[in-house]
């Protein structure tokens, strides 16, 4: 029988306990989603209203323990290289504690530039794979780090702007389908950016509202499997578009409800399957954007707490209306 409200106490429990299984196996082999992970992990107890549940002092020890003094990064782990997604998600961790004095900024920055490439796009680390991801990481961190105006915006749109496709959505690279992911992150960068003016709106909300299926969960493409972590990609698309209520909020609420484990904690991809803190974060992020009760507000752009942005400086007033658009 499908839950009816979202189990904070088990989620709590379920994410701290995530740090307890150092002799398991599956841990080591996650070594390299470790970073991200605790950006999950803290975003979705952030959401919940239960921020101190991972230690302060420990969190922020582990993030600079992955310091790559070579390139000037952040790795997913000790001894890791630098990438721009694990520098991405070590700045968020830092902001959410309040820790942000103790990056180097200048070379953080360095390292990020250092990965545009002449096309405008960005690569993930030295090694040279290029995505719109990678652009939204490099954006949102120069954002968060207060060096936007270090970022060759022409540049970087243009690249943008070419990985827009005829349905209004975007690709990873240009000529890509679309998918909802790349959406979410095109349009942040671009909302980062001011320059929303470079999205089809009205075609790129249908096209989003077109990805919920019949049982209330929404997919990335076409003719795919429902998944919680859409619930995010999705709405923040439409809520920064300011066209939440496309989707059908009851069905969808009901649809990362039922994708709880009532038993252990936790919110898998969807009902029956296993659990794990990145589907977590992005069902319980998905419920803060639909106004669930009792909810921290998120920010849909920096997928943080809109309080954190909003004392950076760095929310905008469409961003603060999104729940009351919905």
């Amino acid at each position: 029988m499908a839950e009816s409200q979202l189990l904070i106490p088990l989620h709590v429990s379920y994410i701290k306990s995530l740090g307890d299984s150092k002799d398991d196996l599956a841990y080591h082999m996650t070594a390299h989603l470790r970073m991200n992970a605790i950006y999950w992990g803290l975003t979705a107890l952030c959401t919940m209203g239960h921020k101190d549940a991972l230690d302060r002092v420990e969190v922020i020890d582990f993030v600079l323990s992955c310091w790559d003094d070579e390139a000037g990064g952040f790795g997913a782990h000790p001894d890791h290289d630098a990438h721009i997604h694990s520098t991405l998600s070590a700045i968020q961790i830092l902001l959410t504690h309040d820790a942000l004095d103790k990056v180097d900024i200048d070379r953080v920055t360095r390292f990020i530039l250092s990965l545009q490439k002449p096309s405008g796009v960005f690569a993930g680390d030295e090694f040279g794979e290029t995505d719109t991801r990678f652009s939204y990481c490099a954006i949102s961190a120069l954002s968060l780090l207060g060096r936007l105006s270090d970022l060759d915006v022409e540049k970087t749109v243009s690249y943008i702007r070419q990985c827009r496709n005829f349905d209004g959505g975007f690709g990873n690279t240009i000529g890509a389908e679309s998918h909802a992911a790349q959406v979410f992150v095109c349009v942040a960068a671009l909302a980062i950016l001011d320059r929303l003016e470079e999205v089809d709106q009205q075609t790129l909300c249908w096209w989003l509202a077109e990805r919920q299926l019949p049982n209330g969960g929404l997919n990335g493409r076409p003719e795919k499997l429902e998944d919680v972590c859409y619930s995010f990609w999705i709405l923040s698309s439409l809520s920064i578009m300011r066209k939440v209520p496309w989707i059908d909020a009851d069905k969808l609420t009901a649809f990362i409800l039922s994708c709880q484990d009532p038993e252990s904690g936790g919110i898998a991809d969807r009902p029956g399957d296993a659990v794990d803190v990145f589907h977590t974060c992005f069902g319980t992020a998905g419920l803060s954007l639909l106004g669930y009760p009792g909810l921290v507000d998120l920010d849909p752009v920096y997928c943080m707490p809109a309080s954190v942005i909003e004392a950076k400086g760095l929310r905008k007033d469409w961003q603060a209306l999104h729940r009351r658009l919905s």
